[in-house]
């Protein structure tokens, strides 16, 4: 069996997520399909993690195994993009791996951007890239709190109920907010996330831009663990998988 990495970009607007369901598209699925299709024979696609509806990647990773060795890779790469490209996806990338090579159990670090539009025109070029709010926010109360999210800590208020996760542990490493003229662009960087932690802690953090809570407030909600505090979560389509570390 030979073993191969995707990059894949897409625009998650018209899918159900990432990883397959009984009713309606999905990214994993349309490509399983096509490989399958491709490659003739019955092709598991890998995911390195899931991503909600409506949330993009700028670079998923999966891998896939196939029976006989892929020859000519470029011509390989161009036939299955004939196939994604018009549904909003592409395979950027291919590449053979060894068997000891998984997409999602050999990450060692996940990177997220959230991309909030602050202006009072909603975007029209960018409309399903971001988040559009009106009001002002104070960027440097959002750097405030975003220092308070980063290491070790238990993040259950920015939980969904629905997370399967065995703990709700985990280590932010890096969090970077930085602003170009009405564009806010928030990036996450950790092993993993919980289901819904980058949304929940977007949204949390926005009501501390927006000054409708302050740092205390903030600080008492992520360290109270109970979800039912935390902000209402950022919508899907500002969210972007930007980078899967090795």
């Amino acid at each position: 069996m030979a073993r191969y990495q995707l990059l894949i970009e897409y625009v998650g607007t018209d899918f159900r997520g990432w990883q397959i369901q009984k009713k309606g598209s999905t990214i994993q699925g349309l490509i399983q399909e096509k490989l399958t299709k491709l490659l003739k024979e019955k092709i598991i696609l890998n995911g390195s993690g899931r991503t909600d509806t409506g949330v993009h990647a700028i670079q998923q990773s999966a891998h896939f195994d196939c029976k006989s060795e892929i020859k000519d890779l470029i011509k390989f790469l161009k036939s299955i993009n004939h196939f994604l490209n018009d549904k909003g996806v592409a395979v950027t990338k291919i590449k053979k791996r060894s068997n000891k090579f998984h997409s999602r159990y050999s990450a060692k670090q996940r990177i997220y951007r959230y991309i909030i539009f602050n202006q009072i025109s909603e975007p029209v070029i960018e409309k399903n890239r971001g988040w559009h709010v009106r009001k002002p926010l104070d960027l440097e109360l959002i750097k405030k709190g975003a220092k308070k999210l980063i290491g070790t800590n238990d993040y259950s208020t920015f939980r969904s109920s629905s997370c399967h996760a065995k703990s709700p542990i985990k280590t932010i490493k890096s969090i970077k907010v930085k602003s170009l003229k009405n564009k806010i662009e928030i990036e996450f960087k950790s092993q993993s996330f919980l289901q819904q932690q980058v949304r929940s802690m977007v949204g949390c953090l926005k009501y501390l831009g927006e000054k409708k809570w302050d740092l205390k407030t903030f600080n008492k909600a992520f360290r109270s663990k109970k979800r039912i505090l935390c902000a209402p979560p950022a919508p899907p389509e500002g969210l972007f998988l930007a980078r899967i570390i090795y």
